[in-house]
């Protein structure tokens, strides 16, 4: 049986009834008698509503409100409950006035409270602001976005462990996208998308409780959405006046808001953050084409490079060189495009951030060279000529490659020097020699394509060896650098050539003087180039002693080249000066002069098949070195002569001197082999005056000869495989160093049983017989020796590495049974006390245990 509902005096049901009608009904026209039923904190929202919306916001009452609100923390989720009520009712009933007065409220509220209980209040915010840039209205769209940027400014005290921001950065990110006829709203739609990403950004980038903000899903829309207002803007700016006319309302643009918020972005990415950041970008330049403009893609990277932490520099640049090699087979501009991004990030990286993988970054740069010239050759990406495949353009793989070549310069001048002889080992590395490693990927290049390679790798190695500064020159022209590089000086090809002497030059010049040495010409006054000369060092003395011949040879062939022109003279010139500057001691001055006097007789001889204008070059640039050196040795004799000399050929024959050979439209003589006189060099006169002076008398007085085997004089070159070997082979047997100190022979098994042989009669009637060979027998012999030389290298070079190693092997075993003998016989018994060893039973012995056979005890041994 129900209980009797309780008797209620009337009054104070009609009380409770208006009670509940005044929680439903909200505003002032109800009758103010019953306004002290409502609660306290209703009362204080409602009374900072005016009558009329448009006078704005009451700040008495909203004192009075954020007073109640600190003092009665427990309140505030209802106030903001209270307050969202009200504002989805106005925006329904578009009264819009109310709802700028409630999100000013709540802003002021958000800006003074900061007790525990703000997260209930948060939510309740962030409802409403959620509500607002749901509006179609873009004025609420903005009033909401600047509420949330109020929002993420304030750091809160206490953490949220289920808040969202997900919707933020949707509803944002598609604000950037905004497509509003009005071009003036659809900017400020814009730029409130832009400012909500950044506030997002701020709120979420420090907060671990947060949604990962660097996750793939956010960073595919913040991203995008910056680089798409980044380039609207840039396209915009193109046709916008100049920034001194513009009006302070134009400075604040979308592109520079973009760029701001870009920069905060990327300044807040950590080391593992960097990836999710950059491949965005990537993606968004592939979608939209704008890698062949490569302004856009420049300016991107440049913002990305400036903005991260210089430490994290070498990810970028890696995530770069990825990409570069997930489109190798894309069209050429694109490549390009991303060649001279990682150019310019090069150049913006510090010292040093490439990273720990050096030499990963420009095999991969390297490579790229390698598959541009496969493609220009064969003319297909995929190395056939179907129909259907995409036809390669040449000059823009040219271009392709120019940037790759740039761009090697680029990284090289960003290491440190040890780092950098280490990437000119490893480009020399991959320089290709025909018959020893093929050149391209494609086996149909043939020589064509080994030329190009090597043309491009050697143009590399001019970049990384600009402003090369070292004090060690064994150092900066190692062996296994140098000897292969003066190879490919051996070859006919004039433009392998040059890059050769470039090398040379940026490496051995330390003081800048290359540029005073470009033009050959007759120095009156060497004072006058301001040549920056430091005394030689010891170890410039080694290199000298250990490599000077070799260049002395190389210079020497280099004239001898009939192809050579006016830059290879001039390139040759600069050489002998930089080697006279740099590394000139009394002994290599001496080699230098002797080497100019064989230049003359070079030109002079009839010999040597060289057209008039090579041998009127090599008489003007011996002219040219003599009149440099002897100044620089400052023998007022030696200068006397060089001068007058000159002096006859600027009268009798001009045609011998730079300022007449190396022009334009020089005048030369019909034959310039038969030249005699005064208007010569005299070696006898040079070697008279400089001994007056100290100089080596016996050594100027001995022509200079290049050290050459008939292969290099007769052979056409064609092959470096076959100069690189006859070059070891002839140095390792005329080596001008063997020749000045002949170490004594050693005395072996093998050479006394020849001399045997050489004594006995048979022997004598032998070498009688060779005496008495005629030419034809000599010559054979040399084929005979030229065959078996080819035959020795053609096996080292396509023989299998097993059948190498054991003719090695059985060398190596018949060196050591060799040993073994001399061992026996040379090792004699220590000597004892008593003189002889004797036995237990009496026998004495007469040898001992050799020493290296004896076994001590561990005790003894260290």
């Amino acid at each position: 049986m129900p209980l009797p509902a309780p008797d209620v005096p009337a009054s104070q049901r009609l009380a409770l009834d208006c009670r509940t009608l005044l929680d439903h009904r909200i505003g002032k026209g109800v009758c103010g008698c019953c306004g002290a039923l409502r609660p306290r904190y209703k009362r204080l929202v409602d009374n900072i509503f005016p009558e009329d919306p448009e006078d704005g916001l009451v700040k008495a009452n909203m004192e009075k409100l954020t007073f109640y609100a600190l003092s009665a923390p427990e309140k505030l989720d209802r106030i903001g409950a209270y307050l969202s009520e009200r504002l989805s009712r106005d925006v329904a009933r578009h009264r819009y006035g109310y709802v700028c007065i409630a999100m000013e409220a709540l802003d002021q509220l958000l800006m003074a409270c900061h007790c525990q209980s703000i997260n209930l209040f948060v939510e309740s915010f962030l409802k409403m602001v959620r509500k607002l840039l749901e509006s179609d209205k873009p004025n609420l769209q903005i009033l909401g976005t600047n509420s949330f940027v109020k929002f993420a400014n304030i750091e809160e005290d206490t953490p949220s462990y289920h808040r969202s921001y997900d919707f933020f950065v949707s509803r944002f990110s598609e604000m950037c996208h905004s497509s509003f006829e009005d071009p003036d709203v659809r900017t400020k739609i814009r730029m409130a998308g832009i400012k909500g990403l950044q506030g997002v950004v701020r709120k979420t980038v420090n907060d671990e409780l947060q949604a990962n903000i660097w996750d793939p899903q956010h960073m595919d829309k913040i991203v995008p959405s910056l680089l798409f207002n980044l380039q609207s803007g840039e396209r915009t700016e193109s046709r916008s006046p100049s920034p001194l006319q513009a009006s302070e309302k134009e400075k604040e643009s979308p592109v520079e808001l973009t760029e701001r918020c870009f920069r905060e972005l990327l300044g807040r990415a950590a080391y593992g953050n960097i990836k999710n950041a950059v491949t965005p970008v990537l993606m968004h330049l592939d979608n939209h084409s704008l890698w062949e403009g490569k302004t856009f893609a420049v300016r991107c990277f440049k913002i990305i490079m400036y903005s991260i932490q210089s430490q994290h520099s070498h990810l970028v640049i890696q995530q770069l060189l990825g990409h570069l090699d997930a489109n190798s087979k894309n069209s050429a501009t694109v490549r390009a495009g991303i060649v001279e991004v990682l150019l310019e990030a090069a150049a913006i990286a510090a010292s040093g951030s490439v990273g720990p993988t050096v030499l990963e970054v420009f095999n991969t740069l390297l490579r790229q060279l390698r598959l541009s010239a496969d493609y220009e050759l064969t003319g297909s990406y995929d190395g056939s000529t179907n129909i259907g495949t995409k036809i390669i353009k040449a000059h823009e793989e040219r271009q392709l490659q120019e940037a790759v070549i740039r761009t090697i310069g680029s990284f090289a001048n960003t290491l440190p020097t040890y780092q950098r002889s280490e990437v000119m080992l490893f480009i020399m590395g991959k320089i290709p020699v025909p018959g020893i490693h093929p050149a391209l990927p494609s086996s149909g290049c043939g020589s064509e394509g080994t030329r190009m390679i090597q043309v491009m790798l050697l143009k590399s190695l001019v970049q990384v060896t600009a402003g090369f500064q070292t004090t060690n020159m064994l150092t900066a022209l190692p062996t296994s650098f140098l000897e292969p590089l003066l190879s490919f000086f051996l070859t006919e090809d004039p433009e392998i050539r040059l890059l050769v002497l470039q090398i040379l030059l940026s490496l051995i010049d330390r003081h800048d003087n290359t540029a005073k040495f470009r033009d050959i010409s007759i120095i009156s006054d060497i004072s006058l180039l301001k040549l920056k000369v430091d005394k030689c060092s010891r170890q410039d003395n080694l290199f000298m002693k250990k490599h000077g011949q070799q260049l002395y040879r190389h210079i020497y062939l280099g004239c001898k080249e009939q192809s050579s022109g006016r830059q290879h003279y001039e390139s040759l010139f600069a050489l002998l000066g930089i080697l006279s500057v740099e590394l000139a001691n009394e002994e290599v001055v001496v080699d230098l002069i002797r080497l100019a006097l064989a230049l003359q007789d070079l030109a002079l001889s009839t010999d040597e098949d060289l057209p008039v204008f090579n041998r009127c070059a090599v008489h003007a640039l011996a002219a040219a070195y003599l009149n440099l050196i002897c100044q620089l040795t400052t023998v007022p004799a030696f200068c006397q002569h060089i001068q007058e000399v000159i002096e006859v050929r600027q009268k009798k024959s001009p045609y011998f001197l730079p300022e007449d050979v190396f022009i334009d439209d020089p005048k030369l003589l019909s034959s310039a082999e038969k030249v005699e006189g005064d208007v010569l060099f005299l070696q006898s006169k040079i070697t008279e005056v400089l001994g007056g002076s100290g100089y080596n008398t016996d050594r100027l007085a001995t022509p200079y000869v290049p050290q050459y085997t008939d292969e290099d004089r007769l052979s056409k070159r064609k092959s470096i495989g076959e100069t690189v070997s006859l070059q070891v082979e002839m140095e390792s047997r005329n080596s001008p160093e063997k020749e000045e100190r002949t170490p004594a022979e050693e005395i072996t098994f093998e050479t006394l049983k020849n001399a045997i042989v050489l004594l006995s009669p048979r022997g004598i009637l032998q070498r009688g017989c060779r005496l008495c060979l005629p030419l034809v027998d000599s010559v054979g012999m040399e084929e005979q020796e030229r065959e078996r030389r080819r035959q020795v290298v053609e096996k080292f070079q396509k023989a299998p590495f097993e059948e190498i190693a054991a003719h090695c092997g059985a060398r190596a075993t018949l060196l050591q049974s060799k040993l073994n003998q001399i061992f026996d016989i040379t090792i004699r018994p220590p000597p004892s006390p008593s003189g002889t060893i004797s036995s237990g039973y009496g026998q004495s012995q007469s040898r001992s245990i050799p020493i290296y056979e004896m076994k001590f005890p561990d005790l003894c041994v260290y």
